[in-house]
Formats: structure tokens, sequence, C-alpha cells
């Protein structure tokens, strides 16, 4: 299992709802953050520069092939906007293809009309366990989603990117990647609250005064 899988099952698991957009910018950066573990990509400044080959995971392995090779390297950003396209559907059907995930009622993440949960396995029980030990990477990138509904209300610190003293992140290169999920996050927020705007006015207009 990888950091991306685990954070797409923690986030079927909690309460909180969970945007696709804002799933797929986070998987992204988990998947850079595994790359940067295993020594497949260094950060310089704000790009992404290659290094050894990366893991024997699929997901991952399509990520580094993906890879700007030579200067000027892909920026962080720009990664995370370009690899994180519909990333949640990819990982849905990859895991639903497994056997890993099963439909159910009712659900805070779906897809479509279809809401999903996972289905009990090691695979399972590693993510759960990771997220309860409140391993710093997972618990930086459940934060910046907001979907930590389960600790906030008990917690209630840090500053507005999840990336305070008790998520133990010590890795800068790791806690780049993080704000910039968290930033592009707030982008994409932006957005949506803009086309909101946008079509209210726009509802205004054709029912006149």
């Amino acid at each position: 299992m990888t950091t991306a899988k685990d954070l797409f099952i923690i986030a079927l698991d909690l309460k909180h709802p969970v945007g696709q957009g804002d799933l797929s910018l986070a998987l992204a950066g988990a998947e850079l953050i595994d790359l940067i573990g295993a020594g497949a990509v260094a950060v310089d400044g704000d790009q992404i520069v290659p290094g050894g080959p990366p893991p024997g995971d699929r997901f991952l392995g399509e990520a580094a092939a993906g890879l700007t090779l030579q200067a000027p390297y892909e920026r962080i950003e720009d990664w995370l906007w370009r690899r994180g396209r519909d990333l949640s559907a990819v990982y849905q059907a990859a895991l639903e293809e497994s056997g890993e995930l099963k439909p159910r009622r009712s659900g805070r993440l779906s897809f479509g009309s279809e809401s999903l949960e996972p289905v009990d396995t090691p695979e399972r029980r590693r993510a759960v366990d990771r997220w309860e030990e409140k391993e710093p990477v997972l618990t930086a990138l459940v934060a910046v989603l907001s979907i930590d509904d389960e600790r906030s209300d008990d917690e209630g610190s840090g500053d507005e990117t999840g990336l305070d003293d008790e998520t133990g992140l010590d890795d800068e290169p790791v806690t780049m990647v993080v704000a910039a999920v968290h930033d592009a996050v707030m982008e994409l927020e932006a957005v949506r609250q803009r086309r909101t705007i946008e079509n209210a006015a726009f509802a205004n207009l054709w029912r006149g005064p």
C-alpha cells in the first residue's frame, strides 16, 4: 500500500464530505511524497527533479513516467494539477477491480449515484492503523482536506494548513508538498465559490425584478 491508497481508504471512512477534486489533488501530493521517500525524485526550490527508479507500485510508476526529465523541471503546483486530474476516479476504479471497494446505500464520498465503502482487508486495516497512530504525512494530508472531523473538536489547534507541531512533519520537501496541496485545494474551493455566485447571478437575471 502507498500513502495515496491509504488516504483514499481513510477518506471513505470519514464522515465529512470529500470532493473528488480535492481528493484528487491530495492523492497526487501523496504520490509525490512517496516518490520523494523512495528517492525517485528530489525537490529543488519548488521544482521536482527526477532521481532513482520508482517503487514497484503501478500508480507510482505511472506518476514517475510523467516526470519532466530535463530542466526546467515541473513545479510542484503544476504537478498537482496535471497528475491530479480525475485521479480519485482512477483509484476508485482500481480498488473496485481488485475487490477492495464495495457499494453501500449511504456514505459521504460518492461518485455519481454510487456510494462506496472499503472491504475489510489487511490493506484497509493497515491504512486505519496508520491513521489511528497519527502517522505524520497521512495526518497532514487529511487535515489539509479538512476531513479531520473526528479530531478537530478535540485538538482545535494549528494553522489553517494543518501543518502544526502535532503532525510531526520534519522533512522540508514533504512539508512543501503538503503546503502546495493546501494551496491547490483552497484555489479549487475559490473557483467553486465564484461559479456558485456567477450561476446565482445568472439565475436572478432570468427571473427578472
